[in-house]
């Protein structure tokens, strides 16, 4: 039997990419594989998600030294950044080459399956040059421009033995880097028992603060703004789940614009159903995504939602005017204006929301996308 290797950057940061391989790595384990998931570092004191209990967990950084450094670097001052600059430079590529000497000295099998979802560094590329038949694959969390934007290593997708695209959509773009591609989305791990009534006045949105807001939190507060203007709209709410360094920015901005009283902050928990449940609408409103796993998780629920159309993401799960909206990317009045509609409207709620589930349970059950890693790993 084959082992599945999946590398990440740091398993125990609570987002969707690492939700992502805890969930790859359960169903691999499910199916029988000795599975691995190889964290370069572990900054965090346990995994935000539920772990098979065979599946074993190797950590490279066991100090955290590369994390505590990363950390640190993020809280000092901009104006004198420029005298750590130097020596953070230095020390963090000692580390990334140290990590890249453990890979190159693994003893791999040629059985292993390896899946590499680590982003900004090619740790894998002394490995893969030595041993050319290393089974070794690349799943890409991000649109085109902005694996491109994030990642200095483009040009070493060519020794992967396959890039893994969660959407088709833009292929003909990373063929430039390797021509053997595959799509391949993520899956809900299961399905609820419970649905949302879509009766509860609450809008919800998810996903990890971080510090360039990819998610969109900033701008949802404009969005949210726009509603609290219109009278028939303030018995509702706003729940935004998440934690991050830009949690404190958002705070301030919903102070500064005096919506304390209907937009509510929630830390991330990892019983995230209690939230989908009390939800009558989704909305995301990120500048960039790679799939939109929540978007799937929420219409498992029956819950509806708006999107704005970026590159990939939302459209490969939300059905325009059938199991939700997709909106122009930016136009925060259009994306106001049909957030109305639905609060307005239960009926299309519960239609938006019951094909929104049938769609999910179709295409993204674990039994489907489970079936093509297979076929791909056997290949």
């Amino acid at each position: 039997m084959k082992k599945i290797i999946l590398t990440i950057q740091d398993i125990s940061l609570g987002g969707g990419g690492e939700r992502v391989v805890v969930n790859l790595a359960n169903a691999f384990s499910d199916l029988g594989y000795k599975t691995q998931i190889l964290s370069i570092s572990f900054q965090n004191k346990k995994i935000s998600y539920k772990l098979n209990e065979d599946v074993e967990l190797i950590i490279l950084d066991t100090n955290n030294q590369l994390s505590l450094l990363v950390r640190i670097s993020k809280k000092i001052p901009k104006n004198i950044f420029h005298i750590f600059k130097i020596f953070f430079k230095i020390y963090t590529n000692y580390k990334l080459n140290r990590v890249k000497k453990e890979l190159f000295s693994f003893k791999w099998s040629k059985n292993d399956i390896i899946i590499d979802n680590v982003l900004q560094n090619n740790y894998f590329l002394p490995a893969i040059k030595k041993n050319k038949d290393l089974n070794i694959f690349k799943l890409i969390h991000l649109d085109y421009d902005n694996f491109y934007r994030h990642c200095k290593y483009m040009k070493d997708l060519k020794y992967y033995k396959s890039l893994i695209l969660l959407s088709n959509k833009q292929k003909h773009l990373w063929e430039k880097s390797n021509n053997n591609i595959y799509n391949i989305a993520n899956f809900i791990p299961f399905t609820p028992l419970k649905t949302s009534n879509l009766s509860q006045k609450v809008v919800l949105s998810a996903g990890r603060m971080d510090k360039g807001d990819q998610k969109g939190f900033l701008r949802l507060i404009d969005i949210w703004e726009i509603i609290q203007k219109d009278e028939n709209f303030k018995e509702w709410k706003l729940h935004i789940v998440g934690d991050g360094l830009l949690k404190e920015e958002i705070l301030h901005k919903i102070q500064a614009k005096k919506l304390e009283h209907s937009i509510i902050l929630l830390p991330f928990n990892q019983n995230i159903e209690e939230e989908y449940l009390k939800a009558s609408i989704y909305v995301m409103t990120s500048h960039f995504e790679g799939f939109g796993m929540v978007l799937a998780e929420s219409a498992s629920y029956t819950i509806p939602s708006i999107a704005f159309d970026i590159n990939t993401g939302p459209s490969d799960i939300i059905d325009n005017k059938k199991s939700g909206f997709l909106i122009e990317d930016g136009n925060l009045q259009e994306f106001a204006n049909k957030l109305k509609i639905l609060m307005r409207d239960e009926s299309l709620r519960e239609k938006f929301g019951k094909n929104a589930k049938e769609k999910v349970q179709k295409e993204f059950s674990q039994e489907i996308i489970m079936q093509k890693w297979e076929k791909l790993i056997n290949s």
